[in-house]
């Protein structure tokens, strides 16, 4: 592949392996985002700012063959404004560049949170989106404004990830693998058999790159094709660090409003994604992806999770402070006193 790929968000967790991927596939490569990655690759321009800002988005767009629109407020952030501004009308800029200057295609990427709690599983291109949060509606919102866009005639590709996992993914992430390699004890929402899928950072790059080179709109789900339940997935990680560390069930209502009044009142990083999903079944079909893309996944849940955590040890006494939220570990806040209790 060639020419121009502006990255939006490409200073993030995800959208700074997108950005590797899209070097090696031999594309010029630029990144939009509100912070400059210490690691950002050599040859790659970085257009400093807002997505919401036009004037910017419309210096970064220009010229540009193809735009990979990851930019977004995450679940952690918790805030309803912020959502609707960054992940909706930021998007709506993003857009409104691309038609300007005819952008040969767009890959917004969303999230499987615009299904909020799935009716039944797997989830498919013909499941209706219902999201039951503010940051799975401000997704949704976003990709209403994609599917407008496609109307208007801009080949937009929307791309849904299940929950990212790989090496480097912190966030709430970092929480568990802290626990784990203390040997901690880590709470399991219910009995642990809800049937839960995630992906690597570096399958979801290639379906990004994959859905790119197709012409034409579409919607790809994409996740995991070995997984299994949350129960499994934790408990494996566990015996594979060695270090003592257990699951324990914790029942789901009392341990959810916990977790939720504990977030409000700015006690723990939670977001209600969190409360709402963790103890739920949610996985998607990857079959138009495998069909249409050529794409499948290399990774499975549990050597995803083994190589976050076994990154996590080596990189543990030198995390960044600041950054994207996703690329440092979220602050444990009461958690550090659960830690040492459950």
């Amino acid at each position: 592949m060639s020419g121009v790929a502006l990255v939006t968000g490409g200073s993030g967790y995800f959208g700074s392996l997108l950005v590797d991927a899209l070097q090696r596939d031999g594309l010029e490569v630029r990144v939009l985002d509100v912070v400059d990655a210490p690691d950002r690759p050599d040859g790659v321009r970085l257009f400093h700012g807002d997505v919401r800002d036009e004037e910017l988005v419309g210096r970064a767009v220009a010229g540009a063959d193809m735009v990979f629109h990851n930019v977004a407020q995450v679940p952690l952030a918790r805030d309803r404004a912020l959502f609707d501004s960054v992940n909706v009308e930021g998007t709506a800029v993003v857009i409104r560049a691309c038609e300007r200057v005819g952008v040969a295609k767009l890959v917004h990427t969303s999230s499987s949170a615009v299904f909020g709690i799935p009716s039944s599983n797997p989830v498919t291109r013909a499941t209706s989106a219902r999201p039951v949060e503010a940051y799975g509606q401000a997704k949704l919102d976003a990709e209403l404004l994609v599917r407008a866009a496609v109307s208007r005639g801009l080949d937009a590709t929307i791309v849904r990830p299940r929950t990212i996992l790989g090496h480097g993914r912190l966030g709430i992430f970092g929480i568990l693998f802290d626990w784990i390699a203390d040997g901690a004890s880590v709470p399991l929402l219910g009995d642990g058999t809800n049937v839960y899928q995630f992906v690597h950072a570096e399958d979801l790059a290639s379906a990004c790159l994959l859905a790119a080179r197709r012409p034409g709109p579409a919607v790809y789900n994409i996740g995991a094709e070995e997984f299994g339940t949350m129960g499994e997935a934790v408990g494996r990680l566990c015996a594979h660090a060695g270090t003592g560390s257990r699951v324990r069930h914790l029942p789901v209502g009392p341990t959810t409003r916990a977790m939720e009044w504990s977030a409000r009142l700015g006690l723990t990083p939670f977001a209600p994604y969190h409360w709402i999903m963790y103890s739920r079944s949610l996985w998607f079909d990857v079959a138009d992806a495998k069909a249409e893309l050529d794409w499948s996944a290399r990774w499975s849940t549990d050597a995803m999770f083994e190589s976050s955590y076994e990154w996590f040890l080596q990189h543990r006494d030198a995390e960044p402070e600041g950054g994207s939220a996703h690329r440092r570990s979220a602050k444990q806040g009461l958690l550090r006193v659960a830690k040492r209790v459950l």
